[in-house]
């Protein structure tokens, strides 16, 4: 089946919002035959579209797929976003190692790829991600940015600060993000990100930016002990969320996220996202770094995005790498003992 043709078809009935579209417009606009349109329509009602049909009256759209679907990102998508390519898989390995093998092939950039299921999702610190086809966003950003290693330390605090609110303005709840890399919902995880680049001795040659996301799955469905680590946009918001619509929203969030971090003009509305999003700002937590623990109470991040901790003695610890856990007690005089992280890098 012609994946363009559907994405014209899915074009037009959304640009007629509620109105019906009739067949023989359909067929006009493909230059095909009426029964070639109910052909992909009905390709259409097997990707989850809910499309009414009036004889007479011709079709429209009753409710958009509970799953990504290549042809509604495409007809939802702004000119593309400004993104040189859409790579969509039903089911991959890994969609960064997907982008890094097509930046590896001199794909232009920026492109962005995208799955419904990975068999090999990964996150931080080589620990998998249990990456099911349950309605959820696999998806991960390529780009060439040629700029100094030390330039690009703090995109990913950037581009999950910007993540969080967009997902704000989407879904009505309030996420956080925790350092470096989580997306969350009331301390339980609702997204993570992966960040990659390939380096020489002056430049960043490659990066890519890669997110999971959990929308519609159900936790309860989930492994243990994920169903108690981690929650879904649509648990938190209580309903459904129209994934097609959000991932046609997101992609040019990041992409425009990375573009105003290159030029610089993000400090001050960075520091204001981060402040606002920040979920670990005055509480204890237990940081990780190599073979070194240390526990202390969160103050916020330093200019150049490490995370600041003060023990009970006074003193500050930065960590600039590593994981953290939050803990429930204050935190002892000094550096001490080990805990068990209280986040997977699962979602």
């Amino acid at each position: 089946m012609d994946a363009d043709s559907d994405t014209r078809i899915v074009t037009a009935l959304l640009a007629a919002d509620d109105r019906f579209v009739t067949g023989n417009s359909l067929a006009g606009l493909l230059g095909v035959s009426r029964v070639s349109v109910w052909s992909h329509i009905q390709n259409l009602r097997e990707q989850g579209f809910e499309i009414e049909a009036v004889r007479n009256r011709g079709y429209r759209i009753r409710k958009r797929p509970s799953r990504l679907s290549l042809p509604c990102l495409q007809a939802l998508l702004p000119d593309r976003a400004g993104c040189d390519g859409l790579v969509f898989h039903a089911v991959t390995g890994s969609t960064n190692q997907d982008a890094e093998r097509l930046l590896a092939a001199d794909k232009p950039d920026p492109f962005v790829v995208i799955a419904r299921r990975q068999t090999e999702g990964r996150g931080r610190l080589g620990r998998s991600w249990h990456s099911a086809d349950e309605g959820n966003l696999y998806a991960s950003f390529a780009f060439r940015p040629r700029v100094a290693p030390e330039r690009i330390r703090q995109v990913t605090l950037w581009i999950g600060a910007r993540l969080c609110q967009l997902l704000e303005e989407e879904t009505g709840i309030t996420p956080g993000i925790k350092w470096p890399n989580d997306l969350c919902y009331r301390d339980r995880k609702i997204g993570g990100i992966l960040t990659e680049a390939r380096v020489n001795a002056d430049q960043i040659l490659s990066l890519v930016f890669g997110l999971g996301l959990n929308v519609n799955s159900r936790p309860a469905t989930w492994p243990e002990p994920l169903c108690r680590q981690a929650a879904s946009l649509r648990e938190a918001a209580g309903d459904e969320v129209d994934i097609n619509g959000l991932t046609a929203r997101l992609i040019p969030e990041v992409l425009d996220a990375y573009d105003t971090f290159l030029t610089g003009g993000h400090r001050e509305e960075f520091d204001a996202l981060w402040k606002r999003f920040d979920i670990l700002n005055g509480r204890h937590i237990t940081g990780y770094r190599d073979n070194e623990t240390v526990r202390g109470t969160a103050t916020g991040i330093d200019s150049e995005g490490q995370l600041i901790l003060e023990t009970e003695s006074g003193e500050e610890f930065r960590l600039n790498a590593g994981d953290v856990s939050l803990t429930t007690r204050p935190p002892p005089t000094g550096h001490a003992g080990s805990g068990s992280p209280a986040y997977s890098d699962q979602a």
